[in-house]
């Protein structure tokens, strides 16, 4: 499988356990400011992923990974916050921080490949 179509896929199921994680912290817990920026980084990792894809040209390609690879890192932090302000237990905070960052990694691997090609 091509690394691009495996960004694609982990993004999407990502995106997907972000939104179900909205919906238990907001809904569940009474807490809209940070489940709120989380939402919006978690998802915003796969929908810069599928521009990415159809992307024009290399540098675009490139610039949208990258969005993708920031909004990941992003969406780190919101999940730190969440765990250290009690609003994800250990359990909760292993199982997706570990997905986020395996995304991240990923990502990285995209962003400096798809950079080192562009500048060779």
């Amino acid at each position: 499988m091509k690394e691009e179509n495996l960004v694609k896929i982990q993004s999407e199921e990502f995106a997907v356990r972000i939104i179900n994680l909205y919906k238990h912290i907001s809904y569940g817990k009474g807490e809209y400011v940070l489940s709120k920026q989380l939402l919006r980084s978690g998802t915003s990792i796969g929908a810069n992923v599928n521009e990415a894809l159809c992307a024009i040209s290399k540098k675009d390609f490139l610039s949208k990974m990258y969005i993708a690879f920031k909004e990941c890192n992003e969406t780190k932090y919101w999940l730190r916050l969440l765990h250290r302000t009690d609003y994800l237990t250990e359990s909760e905070m292993t199982s997706i921080y570990s997905d986020c960052e395996s995304l991240f990694k990923i990502l990285s691997s995209i962003t400096k490949t798809t950079s080192a090609t562009l500048n060779s």
